[in-house]
């Protein structure tokens, strides 16, 4: 086991505050899920997730509600039917 060093960030104070509630309930702080995250960093030989440009057609849907275009109000009773179909 290598040598620990300290090391600082800069993190939203509001996100950090979060985040440490959510790790305590979680039996962990922030130094031991930084410490999880890197080890996930060097044995995935990168980021632990996904990270991608959005393709044409999700481009166009984000620009779409940004600008409030092609907008269809829907129920979370009609979003469950939906996704119970599929």
């Amino acid at each position: 086991m290598s040598a620990k060093i300290q090391t600082s960030l800069r993190i939203d104070a509001d996100k950090l505050t979060e985040a440490k509630q959510i790790l305590s309930q979680l039996g962990m702080n922030f130094s031991e899920a930084v410490n999880i995250f890197t080890n996930l960093i060097v044995a995935k030989q990168g980021l632990p997730f996904d990270v991608a440009l959005p393709n044409e057609e999700t481009k166009a849907s984000m620009l779409d509600i940004r600008a409030r275009k092609n907008l269809e109000a829907i129920t979370l009773e009609q979003l469950q039917r939906e996704i119970d179909t599929q």
